[in-house]
């Protein structure tokens, strides 16, 4: 049996850092007692191979250095897989001069107490970048994508922060990208864009663990406090508990998993405490939450 690869391979951006994958089966394809499907092999900027039985595919990676994939027809008769030739498309990197797109790129998300989730992110311009370039930050999440309103500007008047105060981002979603697109502009060179993908539970800044209360119980340092402003449970955090002995200088942490903590101490010195919070179990790790206001407890 003859097999031929698919026709009319193309590749289409359909949104920031999304490309729809399309293609048709062969006219010359035999449609006997045969079970076809397509391999799909993405070439860059990340490997991937899959199979589908779809004549389509939706892909998110970063474009900026250019998409390539190519794809061929696999066919199965009597327990046999035969394969076609591949066909390639590609999409060419967008033009821009060289080191004029930003770098430096750190985002982080936090769970806001009118149960919305803010976004903030900052970047270095390129090494290259006019001096009147202007930088502009786009984040797509889903189907939704939102230009900046809420710039920070350097001594040049460049763009290197922006704030979101709410976003569209769904707090207890997991795993979910977030895609952040950033062009420019300048009257002296064409700014090459630049684009990253984020886990959202991997840059959240957890917030403060609240209510923190400690106290003694004849010779016991005891503490409690609540888990952090969040949609997740109880069970989806973990605390470090630093304490110092303020007589002797010595210094602890201890990694705890539940809301309390005791500990036997020499009821003669003096402690201070904080606590901090992060994720645990339920998604990923994000980023350590500050460390909660201290407290005192011992003599005087």
């Amino acid at each position: 049996v003859q097999v031929f690869p698919p026709v009319n391979f193309t590749l289409t951006v359909s949104a920031l850092a999304r490309v729809l994958l399309r293609w048709k089966p062969n006219p010359n394809q035999e449609q006997k007692n045969y079970t076809i499907r397509y391999d799909v092999k993405i070439l860059a900027p990340v490997s991937e191979e899959y199979d589908t039985k779809k004549t389509h595919s939706f892909q998110t990676a970063v474009l900026h250095n250019g998409f390539s994939a190519h794809i061929r027809t696999l066919l199965f008769h009597n327990g046999l897989q035969m394969t076609s030739d591949w066909v390639t498309a590609e999409l060419q990197p967008p033009p821009g001069a060289a080191n004029t797109a930003v770098t430096n790129l750190s985002c982080a998300t936090q769970f806001t107490i009118f149960s919305t989730v803010s976004l903030h992110c900052t970047w270095l311009p390129g090494k290259g970048a006019p001096e009147d370039t202007k930088y502009f930050l786009f984040y797509r999440y889903e189907t939704c994508t939102e230009e900046c309103q809420d710039y920070i500007k350097d001594k040049w008047n460049r763009n290197i922060e922006c704030r979101f105060s709410v976003t569209h981002i769904i707090p207890d979603e997991i795993d979910k990208l977030i895609v952040i697109h950033i062009n420019g502009s300048s009257k002296y060179a064409a700014i090459r864009p630049f684009q990253q993908l984020f886990n959202q539970n991997a840059i959240e800044k957890v917030n403060v663990p609240r209510n923190v209360s400690v106290f003694l119980e004849q010779n016991d340092l005891l503490a409690t406090w609540e888990k952090p402003i969040s949609p997740f449970s109880k069970e989806c955090f973990e605390y470090e508990f630093y304490l110092i002995n303020l007589k002797t200088g010595n210094e602890q942490i201890w990694n705890i998993y539940s809301n309390e903590f005791r500990l036997r101490i020499d009821v003669t010195c003096k402690y201070s405490i904080q606590i901090r919070a992060n994720h645990h179990i339920c998604c990923r790790r994000g980023f350590w939450s500050d460390w909660s206001e201290i407290l005192y407890v011992g003599k005087n």
